[in-house]
């Protein structure tokens, strides 16, 4: 590369950090190529942990990023013509032992691809990810059928029919279906195309901040040393007001300390000593995509994702961890995931129900129904944000399986 050509690459990581942004979660059954279409939109492989590498699925969020480039006509993420747009994009598990990984995706997200593979069709799993989107207020989906060179013109167009007919009713209903090979690169540039087109969602950065934890690591390879230590970091996204290089924070529920015989949590407080967008060091963030937070923390403390689901904002800001959560809710009329239709029971005392809230999984008992209104004491305490989204899931034949939707209330 020459000279110029490294000035002008400089310049433009430069000007992507400026651009619009959002974050894109990319959900579908097991097999169906989501994988390998994340690695086509970004040029990066999602499955980095070793176990998923082992068990060739994701089990864990993977996180990757895009800066996409309009030539004339022509969309891509090969730094030809000008950049038009920054993606964050969120990796979720299709496994149905994973649901609750994926609804975690699904809270931090503006808008989602849902893949559904041509050869293989909608599965059980394909209409349970599609109705925890609608569960967690997500309304711009994009359908990618996948693996379009795997089948006849025949069978492209029955499987064709059979999304639309899914789609019929839904929020989803006009949303663009792109056929795609996304192992021979076919079609990548239409769904660039299709995340440009998209409305940028209003952001909130006057409000005090609040950051969910989606991953935490220690980044620090083993024999650094110790002048050369990075403090532990949390990676996940900033759904509202700014964070700032110096911040003092605070981090909730924080950690699990166990002291004679009893088990409580423990506020952890840190400084922001760095911030980051993908392979951008800034100063500043306000709400958009992913980032990640380097603090003064032991790295010890934020390893192998420890502190995932925890809530961050500036200190005094974030309410006490909650025991009992009220929420207000809807139940869906049937249970997806499962190869036979089955009816959603109504909600009883003493029903025991996992709640998904933000990046945050816990199990709650139910001690109190006033018509759409339950009281639950939770297993696991939760920062119960007001307003917050839930996603409300029952065990059924041995997998949590989504029932409904709802929101904290006072």
């Amino acid at each position: 590369m020459t000279k110029q050509e490294t000035m002008q690459s400089d310049q433009t990581e430069k000007n992507s950090i400026e651009l619009p942004e959002m974050n894109v979660g990319v959900v579908g059954h097991i097999d169906h190529g989501k994988t390998t279409l994340l690695g086509r939109l970004t040029g990066k492989f999602t499955d980095t942990h070793s176990e998923e590498l082992k068990r060739g699925i994701t089990i864990k969020l993977g996180y990757a990023e895009t800066t996409i480039y309009k030539d004339k006509n022509n969309y891509n993420n090969e730094k030809k013509g000008e950049p038009v747009r920054y993606v964050s994009f969120v990796d979720a598990p299709g496994h149905e032992m994973l649901m609750a990984t994926m609804l975690s995706g699904a809270a931090v997200i503006d808008s989602a691809i849902l893949v559904v593979a041509a050869n293989e069709g909608i599965k059980p799993q394909t209409k349970e990810h599609f109705m925890a989107l609608q569960a967690k207020g997500v309304k711009n989906i994009i359908i990618v059928q996948n693996k379009i060179d795997l089948v006849d013109k025949k069978r492209a167009l029955e499987n064709y029919q059979e999304i639309k007919a899914m789609l019929k009713g839904t929020i989803a209903e006009n949303a663009p279906v792109i056929p795609v090979s996304a192992q021979q690169g076919v079609n990548i540039d239409r769904i660039f195309e299709e995340l440009c087109k998209q409305k940028i969602p209003e952001r909130d950065a006057k409000s005090e901040p609040v950051f969910i934890i989606a991953r935490s690591f220690d980044i620090n390879r083993p024999g650094t040393n110790i002048k050369d230590l990075h403090g532990g970091v949390l990676g996940g996204i900033l759904k509202k007001g700014t964070l700032n290089v110096g911040d003092e924070i605070e981090i909730k529920p924080g950690l699990l300390v166990k002291k004679a015989n009893q088990k409580y949590y423990q506020t952890l407080t840190t400084k922001i000593l760095s911030l980051h967008k993908g392979k951008n060091s800034i100063q500043h963030a306000i709400p958009g995509p992913s980032i990640s937070i380097e603090t003064s923390l032991d790295p010890f403390l934020t390893k192998a994702d420890s502190l995932t689901g925890c809530v961050v904002s500036r200190k005094g800001v974030l309410p006490e961890i909650s025991y009992k959560v009220k929420i207000k809710y809807n139940l869906l009329k049937e249970i997806s995931g499962l190869a036979e239709q089955e009816q959603v029971q109504q909600i009883k005392i003493k029903d025991m129900l996992m709640l998904s809230n933000d990046t945050t999984i816990t199990i709650g008992t139910v001690e109190k129904i006033v018509k759409n209104e339950i009281e639950l004491s939770l297993n696991i305490p939760l920062v119960a944000l007001i307003g917050n989204h839930v996603g409300i899931a029952r065990n059924v034949k041995g997998h949590w399986r989504l029932i409904g939707w709802g929101e904290f209330i006072a």
